[in-house]
C-alpha cells in the first residue's frame, strides 16, 4: 500500500511528487504515457507570467505570483535554465488605455513587483519591433522564461533521486474508496492500494474528479495553435510580447525562447477531443495576423515547426485545489490551464504539504534538495569541451547537426533516472531534432542510440510511445 498515488505526470504532477518526497512515506506517479510532460506540459508558451492579469484574489493570482517568486531559487536547486526577460502588454489605441490601466492595478493587487506602464517612445526604444501603432505597454520586470521540458523531466528526476516511484505507461481507469479509508487506483495492468490520491490528470482531472465526488467539474480542453521560429528569428523580440488580453485569455503573444527560438502564439478553441492537438491552417493563419498586429518585421518564413497543445478550462476559470468536501484524502490539481506552468512550484508544494498534514507525514533529514542537470558541452570552454571529449570520446561525436547535440548527451539522457525511451523523449530532454531539420537527419543515429542502450530492436523503438513506431517494414526482402 502507499501513502500517496499522484495520477499524472505533467508539470504539477512532478511537482507535487518533488515537494512530497521532501516528507517519510511510500508515494507513486502514475502516468499514462511513455514519459512525463507529455500534456500541457509539452505545448504551452514556456513563459513565467508575472501574475498581473489573474482576476485578484482568485487562486490563479495567487498561486501564479507565488510560482514566479519560487521560480529563481527551484532554478538553482534544479539545475534548470530560467531567465527573467521581462514581459510587454501593448496598448494600441488611446481608447484602450483604461484597460492597460486596470491590468496595471488588478497587478498590483496581486502583489507584482515592479509595474509600469511606460510611454511609446520607451517602449520603442525597449523593443524596435514592436508596432508604430501601440501607444502605450505594460512593463512587467519579473515576467520569464523557462524550458517546461527540462523543468518537469527536473522535477521528477528529483522526486525519485528523494525516493518516489515512477510508473509510465500506466492508465488509470478509476478511482474508487477502499476499506479502512484508502483509495483503490485501478490502472490497466493492476490496482493500487493508497491512503490518498492527488489527481493532477490535466485535461482528464475532471473525469477523476467526477469519478470520486458528487459535486461536479467541468473541464473543457481549449487547443492552442504556436508557430516555432529558428533561432535566426530569436532576436526579433527580447521580452514576451502580448496584446491587451480578450474573453478567451491572453491573446497571441510573441516571444524568445530559453534556448533562442522566437514562438508565437496559442490561438484559443474550445474543444470536446481530448486528444484533439492536431493544428489546422486557419488556426495558424490566425496567429499570423494576429502577432503581426503589435510585432513587424517577423520572419515568418524562418517557421521550423508548428504545434498545438490542450488547457484544461474549468468553466469557472479557476484553480481546483485540495480535497472536495465528500472525498477525503482525495486532492485535486484540476482546471490547470494557464498560467498554471508559472503555477506549478507553488501548487505542488501546497498540495504536497496538504497531503502530508492530513496523512501525518514527518519530514525527512535527509531531503536532497538539488538535482544536477547533465552537461551541457556548449556552457564549457573550447579547452573543457577537449578535455571532456579525450576522457568521454561520445561528447565529440555530433549526431544532431543543427542543435550541436553530441552522442554523449543522447546518452546521458537515456540512463539518467528518468530516462528517454523514445525519439521524443531525447528530443525533449537534448534538444536532438529539435532544430531546422526536425530530425529528419539525426533520427536515424537516435533510433540506433535508443536501440542499443534499451536493448531492443529498432522495430521497437518509437517516437512516442504506444502505436507510433517509426518503422513499418523492409524496402527489400531479407537476405
Amino acid at each position: 500500500m502507499y501513502d500517496t498515488v499522484i495520477i499524472g505526470g505533467g508539470v504539477v504532477g512532478c511537482a507535487v511528487a518533488r515537494f512530497l518526497s521532501r516528507f517519510r512515506g511510500s508515494f507513486c506517479l502514475l502516468e499514462r504515457e511513455n514519459d512525463v510532460c507529455c500534456g500541457t506540459s509539452k505545448a504551452n508558451s514556456a513563459i513565467i507570467h508575472a501574475g498581473f492579469d489573474a482576476k485578484a484574489g482568485t487562486l490563479m493570482a495567487k498561486y501564479n505570483v507565488l510560482g514566479s517568486r519560487m521560480m529563481p531559487e527551484l532554478a538553482r536547486e534544479l539545475d534548470i535554465p530560467f531567465r527573467r526577460n521581462g514581459s510587454l502588454v501593448l496598448c494600441m489605441d488611446r481608447a484602450d488605455l483604461p484597460r492597460l490601466q486596470a491590468l496595471y492595478e488588478n497587478g498590483l493587487q496581486n502583489g507584482v513587483e515592479g509595474l509600469e506602464i511606460i510611454d511609446a517612445r520607451r517602449l520603442h526604444e525597449m523593443e524596435p519591433n514592436v508596432s508604430r501603432s501601440a501607444v502605450a505597454a505594460l512593463w512587467a520586470p519579473t515576467g520569464g522564461i523557462v524550458c517546461p521540458f527540462g523543468m518537469t523531466v527536473a522535477l521528477g528526476e528529483n522526486a525519485i533521486q528523494n525516493g518516489v516511484e515512477f510508473r509510465l505507461g500506466t492508465r488509470v481507469s478509476q478511482v474508487r474508496p477502499g476499506e479502512k479509508g484508502t483509495w483503490l487506483v485501478i490502472t490497466e495492468k493492476e490496482t493500487l492500494v493508497t491512503r490518498a490520491v492527488v489527481n493532477a490528470a490535466g485535461v482528464y482531472s475532471g473525469v477523476l474528479h467526477n469519478m470520486v465526488s458528487k459535486d461536479k467539474i467541468h473541464i473543457t480542453p481549449r487547443r492552442g495553435e504556436y508557430l516555432l521560429l529558428d533561432k535566426s528569428a530569436g532576436e526579433t523580440v527580447h521580452s514576451t510580447v502580448f496584446q491587451l488580453p480578450g474573453v478567451l485569455g491572453k491573446g497571441v503573444l510573441v516571444t524568445p525562447t530559453i534556448h533562442g527560438n522566437l514562438l508565437i502564439g496559442p490561438t484559443a478553441q474550445d474543444t470536446e477531443d481530448f486528444e484533439g492537438t492536431n493544428t489546422t491552417a486557419a488556426g495558424l493563419a490566425q496567429v499570423r495576423e494576429r502577432a503581426q498586429k503589435g510585432i513587424e518585421n517577423i520572419p515568418f518564413r524562418q517557421t521550423i515547426t508548428s504545434f498545438a497543445g490542450l488547457r484544461a478550462h474549468e468553466e469557472g476559470h479557476e484553480f481546483i485545489l485540495g480535497q472536495p468536501r465528500d472525498a477525503k484524502n482525495f486532492f485535486d490539481c484540476a482546471g490547470i490551464e494557464s498560467p498554471g506552468l508559472s503555477a506549478a512550484p507553488a501548487i505542488g508544494l501546497e498540495i504536497a504539504n496538504q497531503v502530508a498534514q492530513a496523512l501525518k507525514l514527518p519530514e525527512k533529514e535527509d531531503f536532497v534538495p538539488t538535482r544536477q542537470a547533465p552537461i551541457d558541452p556548449r556552457k564549457l570552454t573550447k579547452d573543457q569541451w577537449a578535455d571532456l571529449v579525450r576522457r568521454e570520446p561520445e561528447y565529440g561525436q555530433i549526431i544532431c547537426r543543427c542543435e550541436q547535440i553530441s552522442q554523449g548527451e543522447i546518452l546521458a539522457a537515456i540512463r539518467s533516472p528518468l530516462g528517454a525511451r523514445d525519439l521524443d523523449g531525447v528530443k525533449r530532454r537534448t534538444r536532438a531534432g529539435m532544430g531546422r531539420c526536425q530530425g529528419g537527419f539525426c533520427a536515424p543515429r537516435v533510433m540506433e542510440i535508443l536501440a542499443r542502450e534499451l536493448g531492443v530492436s529498432q522495430k521497437e523503438i518509437t517516437k512516442a510511445g504506444g502505436g507510433s513506431g517509426m518503422i513499418c517494414g523492409r524496402a527489400k526482402n531479407e537476405v
